[in-house]
């Protein structure tokens, strides 16, 4: 098999003005950002998390709070893949009444949001969880769906979405991989 990649491909451009209107849309859907938390997948949705978060300060002028979720031991392929490392989830005030944005990469299957919105229950009772995602790439397994996307994109199953931050990639990027037959 070799990979061929697709036509499309983000640049930190096209990745910097999505996130500021995701921003955009979060604060609006929400009447600012008063009782708001975001809370980021790892690995790549703490990094977008924290640049939502960072494109709603300069918007409102005030701090947003931002932590991580680890999702490892809510997964349902626990059992089909090698044991993960069981990471971090670090929430920075009591998300009980509040409204969470959960906030990943990219939306694929929804197996991973599903985990997720258990792995919440354990750490509190928020008012509304919206979630936010940098890129939505259809073919759900399950009833989710994304609040705010920062771009749609039709791919097949097979394909492979890779999304890099320079934090820690070498540059901002958005590509998909082909597996050609």
């Amino acid at each position: 098999m070799t990979k061929k990649p697709a036509h499309f491909t983000w640049d930190g451009h096209h990745i910097a003005r999505a996130v500021a209107r995701m921003a955009h849309q979060i604060v609006e859907a929400n009447a600012g950002s008063e009782d708001l938390v975001l809370l980021g997948i790892p690995t790549r949705g703490v990094l977008l998390a924290r640049r939502l978060a960072d494109a709603i300060r300069s918007i409102e002028g005030v701090e947003v709070g931002v932590g991580e979720l680890d999702v490892t031991m809510y997964r349902d392929d626990l059992r089909r893949q090698p044991t993960r490392a069981v990471g971090r989830t670090t929430i920075p005030r009591s998300i009980d009444d509040l409204t969470v944005v959960l906030v990943d990469d990219v939306l694929f299957t929804g197996r991973t949001i599903a985990a997720s919105l258990d792995a919440l229950k354990e750490v509190g009772r928020p008012r509304i969880v919206q979630l936010a995602v940098l890129i939505d790439r259809g073919y759900r397994q399950l009833p989710i769906q994304a609040d705010h996307v920062g771009k749609q994109v039709q791919v097949p199953p097979d394909a492979r979405v890779n999304v890099r931050f320079a934090e820690i990639d070498e540059a901002d990027a958005v590509t998909i991989s082909l597996t050609e037959v």
